[in-house]
């Protein structure tokens, strides 16, 4: 399974995820970091990424080459991360066909109504029980295939 983590600024949110991602899954997942930003790619190309790309061509490219989105809830949201996630890739990454699993951290003056605010380690722990679910979904569906 290939998953994509986007993420901005200094990449935090995105060393966070790739962190616990590889804590769990080891290496059977491949993770590609896009950043918006040479630094947030750098951040969790060190948190053990298999592979980072920088900048709006390289998200627009390689979202529809993995089996997984991950990111913020601002990577859907056009100038979102201080106007580093540009509007053509807001709308590449939210018309995309490949699963997005959004983390509802938002910094910006977006309020989505009936989410609790949560500590990140909170979210990214859910997100792992929810990778476990897909990769599981994924293995079925490939053996079903073959």
């Amino acid at each position: 399974m290939r998953v994509a983590v986007i993420d901005g600024q200094g990449g935090g949110m995105g060393k966070v995820i790739i962190d616990k991602l590889r804590k769990e899954f080891h290496e059977n997942i491949d993770l590609l970091a896009l950043g918006t930003n040479a630094l947030a790619t750098a951040a969790m190309l060190k948190a053990g990424a298999n592979d980072g790309a920088t900048g709006e061509n390289a998200i627009i490219y390689n979202i529809n080459q993995v089996d997984l989105i991950i990111g913020s809830l601002s990577i859907i949201s056009a100038n979102s991360m201080l106007g580093e996630l540009t509007p053509k890739m807001a709308e590449a990454i939210s018309s995309s066909s490949t699963r997005k699993l959004l983390i509802p951290v938002f910094r910006g003056n977006m309020t989505i109504i009936g989410i609790q605010n949560e500590p990140l380690p909170h979210y990214v722990e859910a997100l792992i029980l929810h990778i476990k679910k897909l990769r599981e979904e994924y293995k079925c569906a490939k053996q079903t295939h073959t």
